[in-house]
């Protein structure tokens, strides 16, 4: 008999129907050659100082640093934990093989490999590594099980990354709270990841606090309903502008140059989770970890592949699968009505194979996220919109691409005896290619643009692009010269779709998607561990949101002024250890130098703190904290609906009132508002 370990209730029940394992016990299901048991997730976890030392319990200052060696594993204080692994144990002493079913990934291996540990498993491992849970790769994977040796470099990594957290963890954590904490039951939580991240929201809340606008003036031009830019750009002073604008005024406009340039816009790349969870924040709103969420229950419905990955490739052997995927997709009806036309004519074409989706060297574990093809009726509305959105990149990179032709004009007007030169551009779509997937509402796009970075003191976006009459050069004529005057602005609040971005990149900003891809190595976290480090964050009051908004509060700001060690709270730094873990993963790199490393770390860290005079405390409860909260308990009470006003639900139609309540002038669109009439007060 063969015991098939998977990392949930629900995939074992998948894996199971494959195996033909139908008797279902207490814990685990049987079949003919297999047990099919599993896990909750983490069923074990690292001793805390206690377990090794009772001593430890109480926090002092004097039993600092706290370095175990070697470091033990224990099971999670839960019963139901214990049923579970009691039942694991137990069938693993039946059998003559274990076959690792856990998620395909550096956590995953962590899960299976500590539960085997603990349970003294002594026979052959294999391992089951697949990126979706269809029919079709649970037998495929079966069939090319590989041995668990295999990942043992993957497992060395995620228990260098859990002893590392460890390590900072406790010892910083309590090193500070003993030393600055001034609150009752008060604990000052300090981590790897989570200080860094930290640090980033409190620097950019103070940049914006501390910024100071300046005023500047731009020279414009009108001539033939099209406004040019002067080109020599901003005037501080608004007089020299003013009288540039005297003096042209007396003068033709006259043409100069006209350029048009033909170019290419590629498709956006295919989605990792990090750019799935931005582009949900952005699109819907969504949380990162609403997002994880959503998309790992897309991944058990077996309508998506792998989430918790971190390319936007697939690997060579994937192209011959995506004619296929893209065939079944065109008449699924969970894919939304718009898209299916555009996947049937991509139907029975010969798709391209370009080294922007399809690349060996890029892929590790597993591949970007992608739609598998199959048909799930029971999604929920918002699985629908995050799918549909997987859907849509995923077919857009099969498109052609859009091309665009940009038209450059140059002018020149006389100004005290020297020419002064005016520039407009425009931009025209000659062929939409991939863009036709994602028409969207004018007020959409200005929200999603509204979420860029914006940099310090530069103004968010000259103009929008025109769409330019016909020019010929050498044509002249009257023109209505002005000057406009505009101020820097701050940069913006962190959202949790910034964020994520800045994490990926270890704070560095980084619009091109190639170089962001390049930064990856030395992002912090990891993209299926970002989203919990920002709800940590928001759950201590470290931060709050604000809307969409993320602001750090005065808790939050006196911690990292506490911090003196660059080590603790510098993304760049943080980055550098991320990079070292993804070496250890590929052998490049020694885990016992990682962990040797951070034992040193985390001796430094409680020495500085130990030899700290200034007599710094943080205080729990704080006005700026309540305050947040309140505006944020305040902006969840329901608003009084008035006739007339925005739907507060599409955002697009009007509130109409009904015979028994209020509703959206949308609603044959598919607007499903309702409000009831506001209660009358009675009258005495």
């Amino acid at each position: 008999m063969k015991l098939c370990i998977a990392e949930k209730p629900s995939v074992a029940k998948e894996i199971a129907t494959i195996l033909g394992c139908k008797e279902l016990h207490k814990g685990y299901l049987q079949g003919a050659n297999y047990y099919v048991s599993w896990t909750f997730g983490h069923l074990c976890t690292l001793k805390e100082p206690h377990d090794y030392n009772p001593v430890l319990k109480s926090w002092r200052m004097d039993a600092l640093p706290i370095l175990p060696q070697p470091f033990g594993i224990k099971l999670i204080n839960d019963k139901g934990v214990e049923a579970q692994f009691r039942v694991i144990e137990q069938l693993m002493a039946k059998v003559d093989e274990v076959i690792n079913c856990g998620d395909a990934g550096q956590e995953g291996e962590l899960i299976q490999r500590w539960v085997m540990q603990m349970a003294g498993c002594r026979v052959k491992v294999s391992r089951l590594w697949i990126s979706s849970l269809t029919e079709e790769a649970i037998r495929e994977g079966f069939n090319t099980l590989h041995p668990a040796s295999d990942y043992d470099l993957l497992y060395q990594a995620g228990m260098s990354r859990a002893i590392g957290d460890w390590l900072l963890g406790m010892n910083a954590t309590r090193s500070y709270t003993i030393r600055y904490s001034r609150g009752k039951g008060q604990v000052l939580s300090i981590g790897r990841v989570q200080t860094p991240t930290l640090n980033m929201i409190v620097e950019r809340c103070r940049e914006i606090q501390n910024f100071k606008p300046e005023f500047y003036w731009e020279l414009k031009t009108v001539y033939r309903d099209t406004t040019f830019s002067c080109t020599k750009g901003k005037f501080k002073n608004p007089d020299e502008a003013n009288a540039l604008v005297e003096v042209i005024r007396q003068n033709p406009l006259t043409i100069t140059n006209v350029t048009e340039k033909k170019g290419k816009e590629q498709a956006p790349r295919l989605f990792d989770l990090t750019s799935l969870q931005v582009e949900c924040n952005k699109k819907f709103s969504f949380s990162a970890d609403q997002t994880l969420k959503i998309i790992q229950s897309l991944y058990e419905k077996k309508v998506a592949t792998y989430p918790r990955v971190d390319t936007t490739y697939l690997p060579d052997d994937m192209y011959p699968k995506i004619g296929p995927i893209i065939k079944n997709l065109s008449t699924a009806y969970i894919v939304e009505e718009p898209l299916r036309p555009e996947l049937s004519a991509l139907t029975g074409t010969k798709l391209p194979k370009s080294k922007k989706i399809f690349d060996n060297s890029k892929v590790t574990d597993h591949h970007a996220i992608i739609p598998t093809g199959m048909v799930n009726a029971s999604l929920t509305r918002d699985e629908h919109r995050v799918f549909n959105l997987i859907v849509r990149h995923f077919a857009a990179n099969f498109m052609d691409d859009c091309l665009v032709a940009t038209t450059t004009v140059l002018a020149e007007v006389p100004a005290n005896g020297k020419p002064l030169e005016f520039k407009v551009t425009g931009k025209v779509i000659v062929k939409p290619g991939w863009r036709v997937l994602f028409k969207v509402e004018t007020k959409e796009e200005r929200e999603r643009e509204a979420q860029k970075e914006v940099p310090t003191g530069v103004i968010q976006q000259e103009e929008p692009e025109q769409t330019l009459p016909v020019f010929v050069k050498g044509e002249s004529g009257l023109h209505e010269p002005k000057t406009v005057q505009k101020q820097t602005n701050p940069p913006k609040y962190f959202t949790e779709a910034t964020l994520l971005r800045a994490m990926e990149t270890a704070g560095k900003s980084a619009e091109n998607e190639e170089i962001r891809e390049a930064m990856k190595e030395n992002g912090i976290g990891r993209p299926s561990t970002r989203a919990a480090i920002i709800e940590t964050l928001l759950k201590r009051s470290y931060v709050v949101k604000e809307r969409k908004s993320l602001l750090a509060t005065q808790t939050g700001c006196q911690l990292i002024d506490t911090i003196r060690d660059p080590q603790i709270k510098s993304p760049e730094l943080t980055g550098q250890w991320e990079h070292k873990l993804r070496l250890i993963e590929r052998g490049e790199y020694s885990a016992a130098q990682f962990i040797g490393e951070l034992k040193q770390m985390a001796t430094s860290v409680v020495n500085n703190v130990r030899n700290d005079t200034s007599g710094m405390t943080i205080v729990a409860t704080t006005p700026l904290a309540k305050e947040l909260r309140k505006k944020a308990v305040s902006r969840q009470r329901k608003p009084q609906i008035v006739e007339g006003q925005a739907c507060p639900l599409c955002g697009k139609g009007i509130i109409i009132r009904g015979n028994t309540q209020f509703g959206c002038s949308r609603w044959r669109e598919g607007c499903n508002f309702r409000a009831p009439f506001p209660k009358e007060k009675e009258t005495q």
